[in-house]
């Protein structure tokens, strides 16, 4: 539903003559007393969230859904002969309410679902499917649409509208304007039942968060935990109605964080299983959900004439091509298998001084990892975690960083109203002193909120409707229990880095075009900027400035600093494999062909692993498909690789401006030009080579995983 809702004015109608009296109906519920009746009188229309009830959401996206669809009929019935102005300016222009209800509803489903919106949910999914069909298939809109498309060459259009044309036509074309009435009546009704197949899958995750979290009897089986981790966990079992009790969540990987430190194997076993077999049986079930996704993703695609449904997908990515995909990939696995049972050896030699007769199982790898690498660097994680105090690296590691690339600030703006007490509002000012944007930080896991970290806005820029970015970052980490700090792992450090760099590509945005701004490009280069921020948070600057005691304020001393990064290039075999055998299972479900019948989760799986040859069994998939939101919820279906894929770039890119004076404004700056402000105005790989000088090779990707040594 946000894939079809939140760019309301490319998602351009022929009207169902059954729905008027539902909408009649709905419309005349919609009063200026609802607060998305106008935009938000709050500064850059951020939205109100001391006025917005759950009762709202209905009316508002009914009316919506009414007027966008009136606003699309006056272009279709235009007398004139189509223009770009009157036909593709016209549909940017319109969709306003539809917009504005959609970003604030989709947002808070991901980041405060409550059982209202969920319902809500469930109700506005076929009918956002049915809304964009009527858009993206009306036979007379695509007419106009290709009209001033074939004129492209005699209407002397600016490079960013000549992109937009170029966009919309293959928008049009790609969901189907060029098939026959019947098979577009096909494709409405698998889009229909994909949108509500995959609203399900995502509530089924929240469903199944919330009942496999581990309820543990005696603080003493929590043996390995700091004492703070064992209070909050003793808090959060009372939250849930278990007094008396410990609670421990499941986070959104098959990997669970806590397994490093516990040293009942029992126990590690009860949690890595509550992980890895999620959504495998009772109620939740995701198993057949996944299975008839991948069948109606392949039916879609050979409907438009394309073989499979990772084909289409990334027809308009640098990938271009599966095999491309595939390719990258298969490079990189021997190496990576070879690291990974390096690491095995070292794992299963500490299994065995120990006194473990066992062979390493997957609940196993963690904590005997955690352990060979305390032996080779010498480290205690929580005592790495006291220099990583959460609003530390926040405001003098992440802000300060932005402020020295960029010259940009970070003003908190509490009378601007979130939409939980944990989120914090800023105002953003540039180098000039110019406000910026409007910024949320929501960074703590909380009841409601899925799983994993993102990016989102509440308002995109565009100059043509004269819109500053209002953007959120979000994230899970485990508050620490009240009154006490929260301290973070160095892994969430680089995340909170690695968040903020989506959230300047959507702040920066200078385009003239919403379809084009920010973050709206390609799946395999969305990622660039936010993995190329993460490397300054072990910038030799940055750290001394964020890395302090949280109690003393004395900076981390420089031995253990070293042990720290020389320790990041450990566990990068199973990290890498964890990840590539995901990438895998993605692209594998997304290469079935219509004619493949339904497939067992499992066997499928299994083959798919062993196809490839990354079938470990102490390594298993960073996500196994019932609990894939990436692949199988829809938003990166056929497009996991892109996280390694940007990679290539985000390594390339940052070894490319430590070679030209590193954490400089002149580099950020430049970057910002290139890269950050044009979105989707011109070609990704065009906007690289503008900024670099070159294509990108993968020689700093594999130095930056500890895959291969520095040359020089």
């Amino acid at each position: 539903m946000a894939l079809a809702l939140t760019a309301c004015s490319d998602q351009p109608v022929t009207h169902d003559p059954a729905d008027s009296a539902t909408e009649q109906t709905a419309a005349a519920e919609f009063t200026q007393a609802n607060p998305f009746f106008a935009p938000s009188s709050l500064q850059y229309e951020a939205p109100d969230f001391r006025v917005i009830r759950d009762e709202h959401f209905l009316p508002a996206f009914d009316a919506g859904f009414e007027k966008h669809l009136a606003e699309i009929q006056a272009i279709i019935n235009n007398p004139e002969a189509p223009t770009f102005e009157n036909t593709i300016v016209a549909m940017e222009k319109t969709g306003a309410l539809l917009s504005r209800v959609s970003r604030v509803f989709s947002n808070l489903t991901g980041t405060d679902s409550n059982e209202e919106r969920r319902r809500i949910q469930r109700e506005l999914s076929p009918k956002a499917a049915a809304h964009s069909d009527s858009i993206n298939l009306n036979p007379d809109l695509f007419a106009r649409v290709d009209a001033v498309y074939q004129a492209r060459e005699s209407l002397n259009l600016d490079p960013e509208s000549q992109r937009l044309l170029e966009v919309y036509y293959n928008r049009f074309v790609r969901a189907g304007a060029l098939l026959n009435e019947e098979q577009r009546d096909r494709i409405r009704a698998l889009n229909a039942e994909h949108a509500q197949l995959t609203t399900q899958f995502s509530q089924n995750q929240l469903a199944i968060t919330r009942s496999i979290a581990v309820t543990v009897d005696s603080a003493e089986e929590l043996d390995g935990l700091s004492d703070s981790r064992i209070r909050a966990a003793s808090q959060a079992a009372e939250t849930a109605g278990h007094e008396g009790k410990y609670l421990i969540s499941i986070t959104n990987t098959t990997r669970q964080p806590i397994l490093t430190s516990l040293n009942n194997r029992e126990l590690r076993q009860r949690v890595w299983e509550a992980s890895a077999y999620r959504g495998t049986s009772g109620d939740y079930d995701n198993r057949p959900i996944v299975s008839r996704l991948a069948q109606i993703r392949a039916e879609r695609a050979q409907l438009l004439g394309y073989t499979n449904w990772a084909e289409y997908q990334l027809q308009n990515t640098m990938a271009e091509t599966p095999q491309n995909v595939l390719d990258m990939l298969d490079t990189m696995v021997p190496m990576v298998v070879a690291n990974t049972l390096r690491e095995q050896a070292q794992i299963e030699t500490m299994i065995a001084r120990e006194g473990g007769d066992f062979d390493v199982q997957p609940w196993d790898w963690e904590f005997y990892a955690e352990k060979v690498r305390q032996e080779l660097y010498d480290l205690n994680e929580s005592e790495v975690q006291e220099y990583f105090e959460f609003n530390r690296v926040l405001h003098d590691g992440v802000f300060y960083t932005m402020n020295r690339l960029y010259g940009i600030t970070f003003e908190a703006r509490p009378d601007l109203p979130s939409y939980h007490p944990d989120v914090e509002v800023y105002e953003v000012f540039d180098h000039d002193g110019t406000s910026l944007a409007i910024f949320y930080a929501d960074y703590f896991a909380r009841e409601g909120k899925r799983g994993g970290a993102w990016m989102s806005s509440f308002v995109g820029q565009s100059h043509l409707l004269d819109q500053k970015p209002v953007v959120v970052n979000v994230m899970n980490i485990p508050k620490a229990p009240d009154g006490e700090p929260t301290l973070v792992s160095y892994d969430h450090v680089t995340t909170i880095f690695h968040e903020i760099g989506h959230g300047i590509h959507g702040m920066f945005s200078n385009v003239t075009y919403p379809t084009l701004a920010g973050t709206s490009v390609s799946r395999d280069f969305v990622e660039f900027p936010s993995t190329f921020e993460e490397d300054w948070a072990a910038h030799p600057e940055v750290l001394a400035n964020y890395a302090k005691h949280y109690e003393t304020g004395e900076p981390i001393p420089s031995e253990l600093l070293e042990r720290v990064m020389q320790s990041r290039t450990f566990n990068q075999g199973f990290d890498t494999l964890e990840y590539i055998a995901a990438s895998y299972l993605d692209m594998e479900w997304h290469m079935l062909s219509a004619d493949d019948g339904l497939k067992d989760v499992e066997q499928f799986e299994a083959q798919a692993l062993s196809k490839h040859g990354v079938d470990s069994h102490a390594v298993p998939p960073r996500y196994k498909s019932t609990f894939f939101n990436h692949s199988i919820g829809g938003g990166y279906s056929a497009g996991y690789y892109a996280y390694m894929w940007s990679e290539i770039l985000a390594a390339d890119a940052f070894a490319y401006v430590k070679s030209q004076g590193g954490l400089t404004r002149e580099n950020g700056n430049h970057y910002r030009q290139h890269i950050l402000e044009v979105g989707n105005s011109r070609p990704p790989m065009e906007s690289y080579i503008q900024f670099r000088g070159q294509e990108p090779t993968t020689e700093a990707l594999l130095i930056r995983r500890g895959l291969r040594t520095r040359l020089d």
